[in-house]
C-alpha cells in the first residue's frame, strides 16, 4: 500500500525539521521524505493535503520495559519477570515471557509508543535476555521483533539483594551481586576460549573436543564477542561505577539503566549511554532518595547520551511522553526531551537503522499531532497513527 501526505511539519529528528513537506510510505517503510518545493507527484498517485495544520512525529520508543512480563490486572498468574530461584540465568529468554496480548501494548500504541524494550526484571544479578519489539502486529511475538535478544539483562544494588536476603540465599550484599556476575562472565569467557581452541584444532588436524554444552554461557557468547551490549539496572552512584568496573573489566559493551544519582556524577557519565527513569513515582525505597526531575537536565547540560523511560509497569507505558514532557519542566530542552524518546533510544539501543527517526528506508511509523500540540501535553494525543505503514488510530 502507497501512501503519500504532503503540507505537513515533519520533526524528521535526524536534522532540521522541515518546516513544508511531504512524506511518502511504499508498504510498511518510508520510502521517500523532503521538502514541497522538491516534491513531484507520480502518475495516479493519490496526494493526501494536511492543509499545513499538522506535525508528523517518528513513533515514540520507550528504551526500557517490561510490558508484557507483568500481565496487566492479572496477578501472579501473569507475573512473568524474575526466576527468583537462581541469581544467574542468562540463559532465560524474554521471547518466552513477553505477552503480545498484554492490553498494555494497546495502550502504549494508542499513545504513540511504537517500540519498546522489554523483558526480564531485576531479581537476578544476571536475569536473562530483553527484546526489541514493535507494539503492533499479529499475535504472534516472533513476528513483532526488531531485535532479539537486544541485550542481557544485569541488575546490581537493592533490588538483587533484597529478594534473596528474603530466601536467605546469595547474594545479600553488593559484593556477592558482583561477584557473582563475575564468576559467570569468567566461565563464558573461558567457555567461548575453549571453543575457539576446539576450532583451532580442527583446523590443524588436532584432536580437542568441543567443550559441553553450558545454556548459561551460550547466551553469554553474544555480549562477550560484542554483538549485544548488557543493560544494567543500576541506581546509586557506587552502583552504576561497579557496573562500569565489571564491564570493563570484561571489555563488553553496557548501557546504564535509571541512574537516579546520575546527577551527582555528571561529568563521570558524560561519555556513557545512559536510560534515565523511571521519572514519575514516589521514591519508594532508598535507592530513589536522589528521585528528581532536573536530571535529565543536568545530564544534557554535562554533554550526556540519554534515553528516557517509563519501566513500565512502575510507570505505565502509555505516559512516556508525559515523562519526557516533566523533563521539560525540570529544565530539559523540548527537541532534546524528544529525541529522548525517539532517536537517542533507538541509537542506544542499537536499532536506529530502523526506528527513531523519520528518514528514507526507516519503518513507516508516525504520530500526527495538530500543529499546535505538544507531544508531552497531558491533552495531547496524535490524532492519526501510522504502525508498519498501516493506519491505527484516525480521529
Amino acid at each position: 500500500m502507497t501512501m503519500l501526505f504532503c503540507n505537513c511539519k515533519i520533526k524528521t529528528i535526524a536534522g532540521k525539521d522541515i518546516e513544508n513537506g511531504y512524506i511518502r510510505i511504499d508498504g510498511a517503510i518510508i520510502s521517500d521524505v523532503g521538502e514541497m518545493k522538491d516534491f513531484k507527484k507520480a502518475d495516479n498517485e493519490h496526494e493526501i493535503d494536511l492543509c499545513h495544520n499538522v506535525t508528523v512525529y517518528p513513533g515514540f520508543i520507550d528504551a526500557h520495559s517490561h510490558v508484557g512480563v507483568f500481565g496487566d490486572s492479572q496477578g501472579q498468574e501473569a507475573t512473568d519477570a524474575n526466576e527468583v530461584t537462581d541469581p544467574v540465568t542468562p540463559h532465560l529468554s524474554a521471547l518466552d515471557a513477553v505477552n503480545p496480548a498484554d492490553r498494555c501494548f494497546d495502550e502504549a500504541l494508542m499513545a504513540g509508543v511504537t517500540t519498546v524494550i522489554t523483558g526480564v526484571g531485576s531479581a537476578n544479578v544476571i536475569g536473562g535476555s530483553l527484546i526489541a519489539v514493535k507494539t503492533y502486529g499479529s499475535l504472534r511475538l516472533d513476528n513483532r521483533v526488531i531485535k532479539s535478544p537486544i541485550a542481557i539483562k544485569m541488575a546490581l544494588g537493592e533490588n538483587p539483594k533484597m529478594c534473596y536476603q528474603d530466601r536467605d540465599e546469595a547474594p545479600t550484599t553488593r559484593m556477592a551481586s558482583a561477584a557473582a556476575i563475575r564468576e559467570q562472565l569468567s566461565k563464558a569467557r573461558r567457555y567461548l576460549e575453549d571453543i575457539a581452541a576446539f576450532e583451532q584444532s580442527k583446523r590443524d588436524g588436532g584432536d580437542l573436543s568441543l567443550p559441553e554444552y553450558d545454556a548459561k554461557n551460550e547466551a553469554l557468547l553474544p555480549l562477550l564477542r560484542g554483538e549485544i551490549n548488557a543493560h544494567i539496572h543500576c541506581h546509586r552512584a557506587d552502583d552504576i561505577f561497579t557496573a562500569i568496573r565489571i564491564c570493563n573489566e570484561f571489555k563488553i559493551g553496557y548501557v546504564l539503566v535509571h541512574v537516579t544519582e546520575c546527577a551527582k556524577i555528571a561529568d563521570e557519565l558524560k561519555e556513557e549511554a545512559l536510560i534515565l527513569g523511571p521519572v514519575i513515582c514516589e521514591r519508594s525505597k532508598p535507592e530513589l532518595a536522589a528521585l528528581d526531575i532536573t536530571a535529565a537536565a543536568q545530564m544534557s547540560k554535562a554533554g550526556a547520551n540519554f534515553a528516557v523511560c517509563t519501566d513500565h509497569p512502575v510507570v505505565p507505558i502509555q505516559y512516556l511522553p508525559l515523562c519526557a514532557g516533566l523533563c521539560i519542566r525540570g529544565g530539559l530542552d523540548e527537541n532534546e526531551a524528544l529525541k529522548a524518546i525517539t532517536l537517542n533510544a533507538a541509537k542506544i539501543c542499537g536499532i536506529d537503522d530502523r526506528v527513531g527517526s523519520i528518514e528514507t528506508g526507516k519503518d513507516a511509523d508516525l504520530l500526527f499531532y495538530k500543529s499546535d500540540a505538544k507531544f508531552y501535553d497531558v491533552l495531547a494525543t496524535p490524532h492519526t497513527i501510522i504502525a508498519g505503514g498501516k493506519i491505527v488510530k484516525s480521529n
